[in-house]
């Protein structure tokens, strides 16, 4: 009839009108981003043309952990966020605001930790495809881990070949701490009551930054000490002063991270705690909520009050210059507490993409308005390799033996998480591969398990085949590095035999004159006579 054919038409326009508006909304999205791509490009420029390279290669470092901590977020939040989402419970807890610097309280009941995520396979139709949140869960965590290294490993050659060859639950916390007194409450003894529960409350908010607190202290005022000394030392190039600076702070984050570590694998997991992995992914956020508000404030007491010092009060101290190894190692430690806290709370990425964006903003305000450039011009090409070193080695890998041992070592908690019941996280992987043993069309998966993911001697053929493929290209880098130097000294031969040839020539050019020039001085001496 007419009015269907009415509404039909009405239909696709009105889905046409729609499709645009997406398209458009999604055209819009794309151009914005790139013009903030854009931007940051130009501000890199500006910071490489006014600070140099030196400089730069902190914000280029940056810039590549905050790209791969939005790698890292889209992952698990695809994997293992949006899963989550469709078994979920409501969160009865309330938000009081000072969750955001505790992690507790109503965050606790969210997707942020490990402890809320279920141990249910996933099936919203009937008869329909599940979803295994087990083998899900780890698996995403495992194949993670594998992409970074190869990423670091890929990022880490590439930049060595460009530099080197060819050069518990707690809600209302706020509420509790600032509006929660009774008036109503007469009888003094109530009132004593009231004070010592309110006390024991504040207690134990403020015991839950202790351990953050005093970490960030040693890590922020310790740097300082070791860059004040390097200037007692007097290097005799700015790059054995950052060398130095960079190697004891390594030692000391190395000591940090390592005490942390083995508090949480030995003193927290063998607790009796109902939910022990949420409350080390609590201590993870605090560290890093705690280190990002700590780099803030060095950037305001380091830099900002170093140049009104330096520019008012003690005018031959100058402005401040960019602590290059201090800063970068700053990002070392904050990636590495992002990488260990991934298995506990597979959310952190997406925090320490707030916190790195914040953190470019303000160390390029800082270093616009407070410093000045490098007094001393120095090579930073073998810099930007020596910081994914360090990214790579000890950080990452000793990332993977920590995920390691929790992984195979240590017993999931009873009552929470999606490996709760398990011997350990790894035992769920042998499950599965039970159950596939049944099943004709997965024997090629047994296989492979069987034989290469659980065989000693395919790792050690594997290790061995990496060894020989580094020596191999280590000895054509060498070849390179020796033909090289020969073709150099034969330049410098070559200009050497092009010199010797042309004062050859000129004397073959001063003897040809040199006969006419004794006939004339006798002429000249005659005629003095």
């Amino acid at each position: 009839t007419k009015k269907s054919r009415h509404c039909s038409t009405q239909l696709c326009c009105c889905t046409q009108c729609l499709q645009g508006i997406s398209f458009r909304r999604f055209g819009n999205s794309l151009s914005e981003c790139f013009h903030l791509l854009q931007l940051q490009y130009k501000t890199l420029k500006v910071i490489g043309a006014e600070f140099g390279t030196s400089v730069l290669s902190y914000f280029i470092f940056l810039k590549w952990l905050l790209t791969f901590n939005i790698f890292s977020f889209l992952i698990n939040f695809g994997f293992l966020t949006i899963p989550q989402f469709l078994a979920a419970e409501p969160n009865n807890l309330s938000f009081t605001g000072l969750e955001l610097l505790t992690g507790a309280g109503y965050f606790q009941q969210t997707v942020l930790y490990y402890g809320f995520y279920t141990n249910a396979t996933i099936s919203k139709i009937k008869n329909g495809p599940s979803y295994n949140m087990q083998l899900a869960y780890i698996f995403t965590v495992g194949l993670y881990f594998v992409i970074c290294f190869l990423i670091l490993l890929f990022s880490m050659a590439k930049s060595f070949c460009r530099n080197f060859i060819n050069p518990q639950a707690h809600s209302g916390n706020a509420s509790k701490l600032l509006c929660t007194w009774d008036f109503n409450i007469t009888n003094e003894k109530a009132v004593k009551l009231k004070q010592k529960n309110l006390s024991t409350q504040i207690k134990s908010q403020a015991a839950m930054l202790v351990l953050p607190v005093v970490t960030s202290l040693l890590n922020a005022f310790i740097p300082f000490f070791y860059s004040w000394l390097g200037r007692l030392e007097r290097f005799h190039t700015p790059g054995q002063h950052i060398y130095v600076t960079i190697a004891r702070n390594i030692i000391l984050k190395i000591s940090i991270v390592g005490i942390l570590c083995y508090y949480w694998l030995n003193v927290v997991a063998v607790s009796e705690s109902q939910c022990w992995e949420t409350l080390v992914g609590q201590d993870i956020y605090r560290l890093i909520v705690v280190d990002f508000l700590f780099c803030l404030l060095g950037s305001f007491f380091g830099e900002f009050l170093r140049r009104i010092i330096g520019t008012t009060v003690c005018v031959n101290l100058g402005l401040p210059e960019f602590d290059i190894g201090r800063n970068v190692l700053d990002l070392i430690y904050a990636q590495t507490l992002t990488w260990i806290g991934i298995l506990f709370s597979p959310l952190m990425p997406g925090i320490q993409i707030i916190s790195f964006s914040i953190v470019f903003c303000v160390k390029k305000v800082s270093l616009m308005k407070n410093c000045q450039p490098p007094r001393k011009v120095w090579r930073t090409a073998q810099m930007t390799t020596s910081f994914m070193f360090l990214l790579f080695f000890p950080s990452f890998l000793g990332v993977l033996s920590v995920i390691g041992v929790t992984v195979w070592r240590l017993k999931p908690s009873e009552e929470c998480g999606p490996f709760r019941g398990l011997s350990s996280m790894y035992a769920a992987v042998s499950e599965w591969i039970e159950i596939l043993e049944n099943y004709t069309a997965s024997k090629w998966v047994v296989w492979i398990y069987h034989n290469l993911i659980t065989s000693e001697l395919f790792f050690f053929i594997l290790s061995t085949s990496i060894l020989i493929i580094a020596y191999l290209y280590w000895q054509i880098i060498e070849g390179r590095k020796i033909m090289i130097k020969h073709l150099h000294k034969q330049i410098i031969n070559g200009g050497k035999d092009k010199m010797f040839l042309l004062e050859k020539l000129r004397t073959l050019q001063m003897a040809k004159q040199t006969p006419s020039a004794p006939g004339g001085q006798g002429q000249q001496v005659s005629l003095i006579v």
